[in-house]
C-alpha cells in the first residue's frame, strides 16, 4: 500500500501512544481526543496484540506483576478493538522487518495499521523508515 491511496480510516495506538497517555506526555490530549472520538463512535481506533504485551512486559520490568496487571486490564477497557495475528499480518510484518531496521513488535504494530488501513499514532523516531508505506501521526518526542 502507498500512503495516499486510500484515506486511513482510524486510528493505531503504538505503545508509545498509550504510555504518552499514561504517563500524562506532551500529546497526551491527542491520544485522549482520538479515544473519545472511538468511544462516540466518529472513528475507529485499534490496539495490536504486541502493544498489549509490550505495555505488560515493560510495566513488569519497571513496576512489578501486580502493576503490570493493572496497566494491561486498563488497555483492554479502552475503546479500542484488539487486533490479533493472523495471516496477513504475519505476512505484512515479515516484509516490514526484512526490508528496514526494526524491532519485531514495531513490525506487527505497522502491519496493523497497514492491514487496517489507520493512521498509526506513535512518538518513535524509528517509525519514520516506513513513512511511505502507512499515514503517521507523529506525537511531540521526548
Amino acid at each position: 500500500m502507498t500512503v495516499g491511496s486510500k484515506k486511513p480510516s482510524g486510528y493505531v495506538l503504538d505503545t508509545s501512544a498509550l504510555l504518552t497517555l499514561w504517563n500524562n506526555e506532551a500529546g497526551a490530549d491527542s491520544v485522549e481526543k482520538i479515544l473519545r472520538q472511538g468511544a462516540a463512535g466518529e472513528t475507529t481506533v485499534h490496539l495490536s496484540f504486541m502493544s498489549l504485551m509490550e505495555i505488560r512486559y515493560r510495566f513488569i520490568k519497571i513496576r512489578g506483576r501486580s502493576a503490570a496487571d493493572e496497566i494491561y486490564q486498563a488497555a483492554r477497557i479502552l475503546p479500542c478493538t484488539r487486533i490479533d495475528v493472523d495471516e496477513r499480518l504475519i505476512l505484512l510484518a515479515s516484509d516490514i522487518k526484512g526490508t528496514n531496521s526494526l524491532s519485531v513488535a514495531d513490525s506487527f504494530i505497522i502491519a496493523t495499521a497497514i492491514k487496517e488501513n489507520c493512521t498509526l499514532v506513535h512518538k518513535d523516531p524509528e517509525f519514520e523508515q516506513v513513512r511511505d508505506r502507512v499515514t503517521l501521526l507523529t506525537l511531540p518526542y521526548k
